[in-house]
């Protein structure tokens, strides 16, 4: 992981868009500053690609594609994306499996709600759960007290003794039914609405993240980038960034769109 203030100018410019995690990347000690959103609209204002991708419900989502300066959003950990369609006036949205999966998923994930609360004392189910419609989060510290690693991991194990995939935020185990996570949606998002093939052009797009559910992107962007607090889940990630910020969070997301701009200008 390499300083991002030594990225080249010229790969800084060639950059056509961003997607990235939203809490602890833009987001700090679970705030949204107005630096940070200021960020978001200078990175519209200087003709960039914006794509969220994040763990958050479709609840959050659909606030998101509709009031923030985003081409897009994936929710749920690549569950479905949105778009607020300006010709039709709508928004939209994009879902990887069937409604019946999903309902199938939901239903299984029942399950593993119950051993969780059962089997690791001090684990909450996220207060954003009643706004999802494809996975189960397991809050470990955003609305509870911290839980230890050790716990973490029990609960990851839950989910994968029922079957089920499960991703490590800053702030949740995020778990569903399915072989999708953000890597897959955001190429088949990109591909479907933007005619982006990010295989071939990976190069020029971006990705901004801080925790271990980001390791598919940051293993597959050769320009990934992570905010400083990166660093505190660096051993427990298949794959780093290449470049970091100087800062955490909400300031290291807008040390990135500085540069990003600059670099256009």
């Amino acid at each position: 992981m390499n300083p991002l203030s030594e990225c080249p100018k010229a790969t800084l410019a060639a950059i056509r868009g961003v997607l990235t995690d939203i809490d602890e990347t833009i987001s700090t000690d679970g705030r949204l500053t107005a630096e940070a959103y200021g960020a978001l609209e200078a990175l519209k204002k200087a003709g960039l690609l914006l794509v969220p991708v994040t763990g958050r419900p479709a609840g959050w989502c659909d606030m998101v594609a509709r009031f923030w300066p985003v081409d897009a959003v994936i929710g749920e950990n690549g569950a479905f994306w949105m778009w607020h369609d300006p010709k039709a006036g709508k928004l939209r949205t994009r879902f990887v499996q069937s409604a019946a999966e999903r309902a199938e998923g939901l239903r299984r994930l029942e399950a593993v709600r119950a051993d969780v609360l059962r089997e690791v004392p001090g684990a909450g189910i996220a207060s954003d759960q009643p706004y999802r419609l494809a996975d189960l989060a397991v809050d470990f510290c955003e609305d509870v007290p911290r839980l230890s690693h050790t716990d973490v991991e029990r609960i990851v194990a839950i989910f994968e003794r029922h079957g089920a995939q499960a991703k490590v935020s800053s702030i949740h185990v995020n778990g569903w039914f399915g072989d999708y996570d953000k890597l897959t949606t955001s190429k088949t998002m990109m591909a479907d609405l933007f005619d982006v093939d990010l295989g071939r052009d990976a190069e020029h797009y971006v990705f901004a993240g801080d925790s271990p559910n980001d390791s598919p992107m940051f293993g597959f962007f050769p320009n990934g980038v992570g905010v400083a607090n990166v660093r505190d889940f660096a051993g427990e990630m298949t794959a780093v960034p290449r470049w970091v910020t100087q800062a955490r969070s909400g300031a290291g997301f807008v040390e990135l769109a500085r540069l990003l701009i600059a670099a256009r200008s």
